[in-house]
This record gives C-alpha cells, sequence and structure tokens, in this order.
C-alpha cells in the first residue's frame, strides 16, 4: 500500500554525513518545505553541517518519524539503509550509484516495492542547467554524431570502496544514455590501476547506443586539474557543457566554403559561438525540488530506480570490458 503524504512541510532526513550528505543536511535545514528531522551518521558530525547537535544520531532506530530520508552512506552499506528507511515507511532518496552490483541494485528495488514507498537515484548532473539547457535544445544540431564526457580531477579521498568506473563514471554512463535517448547497447573500456589501490583510477570508455549513436567517455581522479565537460557533436555544430560553471556553448558549423589550401585539414569551416545566459540553480537544490514532489506523489525529474539500476549494469559492462579486453554487449 503506497504510502500517503499530506500537505505541509515533508519530515526529512539524511542518511550519512560525508562529502554529499553534508550538501543535503544544509538544504535540507534550509528549505521552507522541509522539517528537518535530523541526521544519522554513527561518526558523527565530523564538518558540522547540522546546526543543533541534538539532531544528529548514531543510528536510524534513534530517528523520530520521518516522511523521507537521503540516503547517502557508503555504496556498499545503500541496500541496509534503504531496508531500514522504507521499514519505517519513509519514501527515499539514494545516492549514485543505485548499488555496488546489479543484484543488489535489483534488491532495492525489491524492498522499495514490497514497502510502498516511492524512491529514485541521486544522480545529480541531471539537474546541471547547462546539460538541462543541452538536452532542450539538441535538435538544434540536426542528426547527432557523437556525446563526449570528460571528468577528470584529483582523487577524492572521501571514496573507500568503489573505483572512478561506478563512483564519478556512473555520472557520465548515465548521461550518454539521458542526453542520448536510449540505452546503451555495446562498449569498449580500458582502465588503469594508479595508485596502488584494489580499485580502478581511469577508465576510458567507447560505445554506441542502441539508436546507433556513438559516445565516449574519459573519466579519472589522477589529474593535477579539476574538468567537467560534455560536448554533444552533431551535423551543424557542437555543443559544449562545463558543468563546474553550468556554462553552455554552441559553436556552429560555419556557412562558407573552405579555403583551398585548408581543405586537407578541416571537414567544416567555423561559425559563429553562442554562450547561452541560462538561469544557473544549485543542482543539488534543484534535486531535492524534485525528491518532494515525489515523496507528495506528484510529477517529478526525478531519476527512478529503474534508471539506476541499468546506469550500474552499464558500469559492470564497462569493468568487463576492462578485465577481458574484448567489447562487451549490454544485457
Amino acid at each position: 500500500m503506497t504510502v500517503a503524504i499530506p500537505t505541509r512541510a515533508l519530515r526529512g532526513a539524511v542518511l550519512g554525513l560525508g562529502m554529499i550528505g553534508r550538501h543535503h543536511a544544509r538544504l535540507l535545514q534550509a528549505s521552507p518545505e522541509v522539517e528537518f528531522i535530523g541526521a544519522v551518521d554513527p561518526g558523527g558530525d565530523r564538518f558540522g553541517a547540522v546546526h543543533d547537535p541534538a539532531k544528529v544520531f548514531a543510528s536510524l532506530d534513534e530517528l523520530p518519524e520521518i516522511d523521507f530520508a537521503i540516503v547517502a552512506v557508503p555504496t556498499e552499506n545503500h541496500l541496509e539503509a534503504v531496508r531500514a528507511a522504507t521499514a519505517r515507511g519513509a519514501h527515499v532518496l539514494i545516492e549514485k550509484p543505485l548499488a555496488a552490483t546489479t543484484a543488489e541494485a535489483q534488491e532495492v528495488i525489491d524492498v522499495v516495492q514490497q514497502a510502498g514507498v516511492r524512491a529514485g537515484v541521486g544522480h545529480v548532473e541531471r539537474f546541471n542547467p547547462a546539460l538541462i539547457e543541452l538536452r532542450r535544445r539538441l535538435d538544434e544540431l540536426g542528426e547527432v554524431l557523437l556525446i563526449r564526457t570528460e571528468r577528470v580531477g584529483p582523487f577524492p579521498d572521501r571514496v573507500k570502496d568503489v573505483g572512478v568506473v561506478k563512483d564519478l563514471g556512473t555520472h557520465d554512463l548515465d548521461l550518454v544514455r539521458w542526453l542520448g535517448r536510449s540505452p546503451v547497447a555495446s562498449l569498449a573500456a580500458q582502465t588503469a590501476h594508479v595508485m596502488g589501490r584494489e580499485h580502478e583510477d581511469l577508465v576510458l570508455v567507447t560505445g554506441r547506443l542502441e539508436n546507433g549513436l556513438t559516445f565516449s567517455c574519459n573519466v579519472d581522479w589522477i589529474s593535477p586539474t579539476k574538468i567537467r565537460r560534455t560536448r554533444v557533436l552533431g551535423e551543424r555544430g557542437m555543443f559544449e557543457a562545463d558543468t563546474l560553471t553550468a556554462d553552455l556553448t554552441l559553436y556552429r558549423n560555419g556557412d562558407r566554403a573552405t579555403a583551398t589550401w585548408m581543405q586537407q585539414q578541416r571537414g567544416v569551416t567555423e561559425g559563429d559561438m553562442t554562450r547561452f545566459a541560462i538561469a544557473k540553480p544549485e543542482p543539488l537544490g534543484s534535486e531535492l525540488k524534485a525528491l518532494l514532489a515525489l515523496a507528495r506523489g506528484e510529477e517529478s525529474a526525478v531519476v527512478t530506480l529503474e534508471e539506476g539500476l541499468a546506469t550500474v549494469r552499464v558500469a559492470e559492462a564497462v569493468l568487463e570490458s576492462a578485465r577481458s579486453g574484448e567489447s562487451v554487449h549490454v544485457r
């Protein structure tokens, strides 16, 4: 039976006060639509994210009644946290990736369905203003030829339980499906282990969506500078979204003939460049609004659990390809 939520400020909590959980706590406490009940973290509030120390709890059993919870614990603990939160009738937003494996991701879905609550996955990049505007304007490119992402930077010390594929790479593996409006059909990948850890630190992925569109993803956490860039190439030009600054730029093909001496060097000529003036709300705040709509049973842009499962499945295909050295057809 679906849990009904009355029209009032929703009683919310965050499970986990790590690097992302502390930002969820900040937004929950600032939202007029939320009654912030508290945060759960056995390690306490090491970032000072919760204004009232009395609202920091060591376990979910200590937490008062809630309408929804944001699960921001380590990936390997997602299933346990979702099971505990949904047993209390709480709707949940689960930070990406949905789970550490496809089997656990499917079990999360089963737990949510059995509890009769609503849930989504925190793929926050879908709420980045530059990417939303890019997807809205995609038809301006004509036929889309390639989606290419780059997500590199220094190692985030918060990561303990997964490699770069399931941590950072799941952002991009979700984005190429979302922007391309099609599931991943096949891919080939290479990884590198640079830091002496069990998990990979770099991945290069090339692949094809079921609709024939090609994509590539370059992800690492060993670069000395942080880059978050998504490019979409089409027959009329190229969009470039910088998701750190939420800037969106369109590079159009030129409408003049290529100079004779350059014909061997360029396939198209350079045209006009436009950087769009767009509103730039914080993506995590936009995701919170979508979560509240989901909890109220309203139409919501929150990423579905089924989409989250598909992304975990693609991530596992990436790792399988890297291990085997062969292309993999995604099931």
